[in-house]
């Protein structure tokens, strides 16, 4: 989910992270993407014609340091966020938002994942219950109960390729994992353990 900037928001928070020191435009991509828990990926081409506007508002300088190009904050620049401080505390609420919607969206998944898991296992252990009760088999029941492994080892692969796929792309777009969270994997997973345990002792 990104989060939305209104009209003049991006504008306003690219003077504030000048306002905190000078950067260069990759930079300045870099922690728009890390405030926002990598919800915000602005490009090159979003980033480059705001800042050209700022210099031509006076607001913002540039300098080239080897082969960078660095961002100043000019005084009328510092000036304009001092003015704004209550815009900006709007602004920063809503990344904050938006970081902690991601954060859910990537909760549910996981429980979705885990809901998805119980019901294959659940399915697994039905059909080896309903094969079992059969007085008479031709096949060999060893060869049914390794079939049964590879549909129960399937569908634990799945989920965790499924979970594993979803963590990593969100840590890897900068946002965080809450402890509850994992906590609340572990004890879901622990919990199916003992499930498929008693199941198949039953």
């Amino acid at each position: 989910m990104t989060p939305v900037f209104s009209h003049g928001d991006l504008r306003l928070y690219l003077l504030n992270l000048l306002d905190e020191g000078p950067r260069h435009g990759y930079d300045i991509m870099q922690a728009l993407s890390d405030r926002t828990g990598g919800t915000y990926t602005p490009s090159a081409g979003t980033i480059y014609p705001r800042l050209a506007k700022l210099e031509e508002e006076g607001l913002v300088t540039k300098s080239v340091d080897g082969r960078k190009t660095v961002y100043s904050i000019t005084d009328a620049g510092h000036a304009e966020v001092a003015s704004r401080a209550g815009d900006l505390e709007g602004i920063e609420a809503g990344l904050a938002d938006s970081v902690r919607l991601i954060a859910d969206e990537v909760r549910g998944s996981v429980r979705e994942a885990m809901r998805s898991l119980r019901a294959d296992l659940a399915a697994a252990t039905a059909d080896q219950r309903a094969q079992a009760k059969q007085t008479v088999r031709d096949d060999d029941p060893r060869v049914f109960a390794r079939e049964q492994l590879q549909r129960a080892d399937a569908a634990v692969n799945e989920f965790r390729a499924r979970v594993r796929s979803d963590l990593r792309t969100h840590v890897a777009r900068g946002g965080e994992l809450a402890s509850s969270m994992v906590d609340d994997l572990t004890s879901e997973l622990d919990r199916i353990a003992r499930d498929v345990t008693r199941s198949l002792r039953g």
